[in-house]
């Protein structure tokens, strides 16, 4: 068996760890400072920057189960990174509170002002109100959670086995596990971006939404470990892991990821367009005016047409600095993305900015960035708790060699 020692991580993560941490404390005091000028605002950008990071390690959570179900040679090399970054679930926890704050003081989300004969309030009633909108997001976090702990425990297991047979048998239970539990997943990431992001306007609804986000959050993920695993892959231990196949077959599923995420948002542009229901186009039609318009077209030429195109060369998604270059851009359309379905929302205050006008807030950058600084901090540090590879898994061997195919 393996010798799990010389897969540590390098010591440069630890020069990214405290940059991270930097950049967010400063990142986060400003961000202190907007939210005693314009409370509102400042959850909102909160939101932004929450959903965009949270999505990264909830992703995580969803591709792990995926690589153990499929068994591919890119899940094995990957693994190690996916779990640092579900890892960072007990933080995601706890930058939810100014959120949870946020509704049950009614300082954020329109429906919170809503009068009690309004129909939305009528139709949902005790679903939609603060209190249980805060007890659903603590059970969906505490679900999370537990998947976390099992996947990330049977991890260690397979760590401390001596034989082949015992990490076989570890391996087979985190693969059972996986099947039925990546649909609750499905289902618990439906509810939460519902509760999260849909309810912001909460005189339109999709069916689809859910889908957007599961989709959208694991190509996040995965564009994120790509830009990993490209810089590590020129220091030890993993310049002698990575090669090119491994990369390939990650910019495989960037490709796949990308189409799918445009088939979703075109499916339901297409349902709503040819329904035409007032209380539906109402939501495209703020999105298709002045700037908003714009950025729409901005995400339909580069989160899908650029992207799909380059991604389409073979040669291109063999060489990881090329590839970790385009992942980081698809990470930028990404959180635009989170801003085009965040921002145009109604207000609760429109004294300061009216609803469905384009406003872009200076709080709009430095929230994720607080958000992104102290969670890359977390995330690094549980990166280097652990080898960066499962060397004891049965087919850890198989997946080096695989990637040193041509």
């Amino acid at each position: 068996m393996q010798n799990l020692d010389q897969y540590k991580a390098p010591a440069d993560i630890a020069k990214w760890r405290a940059l991270a941490l930097g950049v967010g404390g400063i990142a986060l005091l400003a961000w202190a400072v907007g939210a005693y000028m314009n409370t509102e605002q400042a959850l909102r950008s909160w939101l932004l920057g929450y959903v965009f990071w949270s999505g990264i390690g909830i992703g995580a959570l969803g591709l792990l189960m995926l690589q153990y179900l499929t068994g591919g040679a890119w899940g094995v090399v990957i693994r190690r990174t996916l779990e640092a970054a579900t890892r960072t679930l007990p933080l995601i926890a706890l930058m939810f509170i100014p959120l949870a704050i946020g509704v049950y003081t009614h300082s954020i989300y329109e429906w919170t002002h809503l009068p009690a004969d309004d129909h939305f309030i009528k139709d949902r009633w005790i679903y939609l109100l603060p209190w249980s909108w805060i007890a659903r997001s603590v059970i969906y976090f505490v679900l999370f959670l537990i998947m976390m702990r099992l996947l990330n425990g049977w991890s260690v297991k397979q760590d401390q086995t001596n034989t082949v047979e015992e990490s076989r048998l570890v391996l087979e239970k985190a693969s059972r596990f996986s099947g039925p539990t990546l649909v609750i997943y499905s289902l618990v990431v439906t509810f939460a971006s519902v509760d999260w992001v849909m309810t912001l306007d909460p005189h339109w609804f999709s069916t689809i939404w859910g889908f957007l986000f599961i989709v959208g959050w694991a190509l996040s993920c995965l564009c994120f470990t790509v830009a990993i695993m490209a810089n590590l892959s020129g220091r030890a231990p993993m310049n002698g892991i990575l090669g090119k196949r491994h990369f390939h077959d990650l910019g495989k599923l960037m490709l796949a990821l990308v189409m799918v995420w445009a088939y979703f948002n075109f499916s339901q542009f297409l349902i709503i367009w040819s329904g035409n229901i007032p209380e539906e186009t109402g939501w495209y039609i703020t999105r298709m005016a002045g700037g908003w318009g714009f950025i729409g077209m901005v995400l339909i030429v580069f989160h899908f047409a650029f992207p799909f195109l380059i991604l389409l060369q073979q040669d291109f998604k063999r060489r990881a600095k090329w590839l970790a270059t385009l992942a980081v851009f698809i990470l930028v359309m990404r959180i635009v993305d989170m801003f085009y379905l965040i921002a145009p929302n109604p207000r609760v205050d429109e004294s300061i900015v009216e609803s469905g006008v384009f406003y872009i807030s200076w709080m709009d950058f430095v929230a994720p960035l607080a958000v992104g600084g102290i969670w890359l901090w977390w995330f690094f540090g549980e990166l280097m708790k652990r080898p960066l590879v499962p060397a004891k898994d049965p087919y850890f061997e198989g997946a080096v060699e695989h990637g040193r195919g041509h």
